[in-house]
């Protein structure tokens, strides 16, 4: 199994970077999470993204938006005529959509894609990985991490997550743990993200073998012998 990380950035751009997509490869091509940006890197890759899966955590544009580009070169432009990936989606992610119709083209997401709904805590397959999805809390909205097996290697991915004793949960034991740590200090009220800190004791707490911080803004370096991914980051699992 191994990790590209297409792109990494918060909820606002770091300079040049991409939003959250991190492109799994072993028994298939498996992209957790499009942002903005990762659509665009993708392509600057290959010239139609070889993809066999998507699986969005919550829908934060940060973290979808590109579908909305990706679906309409897939119906207009050069990825007309392209297999459809399979799109995993969140527990009301298919009516999520709809309601979207027309800000966000919805129409053409669900023609661009062979559209699905996970269930909190229920493998799926993906890509020929096993995925769980673990709900998470992430201010008011619906939101999840996701645990991805090959049957010999676990990759965990926080996804945006508030401390909670769910990410442990999500990564035990894991390979690797991709995990959010968007900032310097809690917010003071509702809860959405995590500190450097606070990613550090989930991953201390889930006995998982190594850490790669991800969410980062540029301007909050991280602390001696932590691991922070960035734009083009690659590693086997």
């Amino acid at each position: 199994m191994n990790l590209n990380v297409i792109g990494c950035s918060p909820a606002w751009h770091n300079a040049g970077g991409a939003q959250s997509g991190y492109l799994v490869g072993g028994p298939g091509r498996l992209l957790l999470d499009c942002g903005a940006g990762v659509f665009a890197r993708l392509r600057q890759q290959e010239p139609w993204p070889r993809v066999d899966a998507v699986v969005i955590t919550h829908f934060h544009l940060d973290h979808w938006g590109d579908l909305v580009p990706w679906a309409f070169g897939a119906c207009f432009g050069p990825g007309r005529g392209t297999p459809p990936p399979d799109l995993w989606l969140p527990p009301g992610g298919i009516a999520t959509l709809k309601s979207l119709e027309p800000t966000f083209s919805s129409g053409p997401i669900r023609e661009a894609f062979s559209v699905h709904e996970y269930a909190d805590e229920t493998p799926f397959r993906a890509a020929g990985f096993e995925v769980t999805a673990t709900r998470v809390v992430h201010y008011d909205l619906r939101s999840f991490g996701l645990r991805v097996t090959d049957g010999a290697r676990t990759l965990a991915y926080s996804g945006d997550s508030a401390p909670s004793p769910a990410l442990a949960h999500l990564a035990r034991n894991a390979d690797l743990f991709i995990c959010e740590a968007t900032l310097a200090v809690p917010e003071p009220a509702l809860r959405g993200h995590l500190t450097e800190e606070e990613a550090l004791s989930a991953y201390r707490d889930s006995g998982a073998a190594r850490l790669l911080l991800v969410h980062r803004p540029d301007e909050l370096p991280v602390g001696a012998g932590h691991t922070r991914a960035w734009d083009g980051f690659e590693t086997t699992v």
